[in-house]
């Protein structure tokens, strides 16, 4: 068992969770905010970012796991990997670039909750095939 598709992605995704940790740090730095928001938009708006990527991806990533460890339907796994991928980045660029709803967001949420909804039938579908 070598999890190279649920490791391929998650060192994926670990990048952009450091990618917006790091602009939460910048954003604080400039305006001098150690802790909460600071009433400031942009910081605000990052830190909902970081903070919906933190939410979502590790159940992803967990649902990928087992996947992967259960099955053999790699294609399925690599097309789940990179909708994820990208669904976090277009998540996190239109939370932090316009106010309210933009494609971005709204883009990357249905992305994620495809992912999320299909791992979690796959999962579902692999334990009943096996006990049925």
């Amino acid at each position: 068992m070598n999890l190279i598709i649920a490791g391929l992605y998650s060192g994926l995704l670990g990048l952009v969770f450091i990618a917006l940790s790091i602009q939460v740090i910048n954003i604080r730095r400039k305006h001098l905010v150690s802790l909460g928001d600071g009433e400031i938009d942009d910081l605000q708006k990052a830190i909902r970012a970081h903070a919906n990527f933190s939410e979502y991806t590790p159940i992803c990533l967990i649902l990928l796991l087992i996947a992967e460890i259960t099955s053999n339907a790699d294609v399925f796994l690599h097309v789940c990997g990179v909708v994820l991928l990208l669904a976090r980045i277009m998540h996190a660029h239109g939370l932090i670039t316009k106010s309210g709803a933009s494609w971005g967001r709204i883009s990357g949420t249905l992305g994620t909750f495809a992912v999320l909804i299909g791992l979690s039938l796959w999962n579902l579908y692999i334990v009943a095939a096996r006990v049925i």
